[in-house]
């Protein structure tokens, strides 16, 4: 259960509390043994905000019913950043994901380097890296959905992802790769998920390169490393995240996106819920 002074809704300003974020849990990975729709108001019931991911598997009509406060989902169902043909199925499929958002209030889309397929491996990989040409189609297509988020007042966001463990070949991963796009396109509709599980196994360096990519950062997520299960499990110090987050005044969502350790949800939320609390 999160402490009182948290508050699951996105304000302009959160007063200084016990935790000050507003904080999210991926129902797509914790109470893996309810049915979704009761992992989401379990979720809720605990105070904090839902993440999903692909909407076209869910019952839409009953999500919302739910009451949940949802923060983000998956803003394409099929295409890629960096081919034509790719982006335009992207594009297409990413009008379709707007009108689910709009149903469940869901106000950011959350978007990969390319598409992935359910193993998490690329649908087009590029182990030697994008060329020259894939990064100006790549730019070009965030510049298009930018301007679509910007017509539908929703926030698509750019995650990052490892190519190491999770999603071998996956252009774009690096969270330092996702910056230079958000960062070319500077557009308030485009936006950095900036997930610090994948970027510690990529890059590491966290708090630094959190300073620098703050203006474009549009939700964080978190798992610790290894292992991707909830902070406390890990090698990564949340706490002193969080103090660095206070420190550069983010008040944004903070997404839970992990496994429980031991399939233990209840204590991974309260893990997860201390560990960006003050009293960390």
């Amino acid at each position: 259960m999160l402490p009182d002074a948290y508050s699951r809704t996105e304000p302009e300003s959160v007063e200084t509390g016990a935790c000050p974020f507003p904080l999210a849990v991926c129902a797509e990975m914790q109470f893996l043994d309810l049915p979704f729709i009761e992992r989401v108001k379990h979720i809720s019931r605990e105070g904090f905000m839902v993440e999903i991911w692909d909407w076209t598997r869910q019952d839409l009509k009953r999500l919302a019913a739910t009451g949940a406060v949802f923060s983000s989902m998956t803003g394409y169902v099929r295409g890629t950043l960096a081919d034509r043909d790719g982006a335009a199925e992207l594009l297409r499929t990413a009008t379709q994901s707007i009108h689910a958002a709009k149903e469940l209030g869901v106000p950011r889309l959350n978007l990969h380097g390319t598409g992935l397929d359910p193993d998490g491996l690329p649908v087009l990989p590029c182990a030697a890296g994008p060329d020259g040409a894939m990064w100006m189609t790549a730019r070009d297509t965030l510049c298009r959905l930018a301007e679509l988020g910007a017509r539908h007042g929703v926030m698509f966001v750019l995650e990052n992802l490892n190519a190491q463990i999770d999603h071998p070949g996956v252009p774009f991963g690096r969270a330092e790769d996702c910056l230079a796009l958000v960062r070319s396109v500077d557009h308030p509709s485009l936006r950095l998920m900036l997930d610090l599980y994948h970027a510690q196994i990529g890059e590491g360096n966290l708090i630094a390169f959190i300073e620098r990519a703050l203006p474009y950062i549009g939700e964080i997520q978190v798992a610790d490393v290894p292992g991707r299960c909830e902070p406390g499990t890990g090698e990564i110090h949340y706490p002193a995240i969080a103090r660095a987050l206070l420190r550069l005044d983010y008040r944004g969502v903070i997404g839970l996106e992990s496994w429980a350790e031991g399939g233990e949800s209840e204590r991974a939320l309260t893990r997860f819920a201390t560990a960006f609390s003050l009293a960390a």
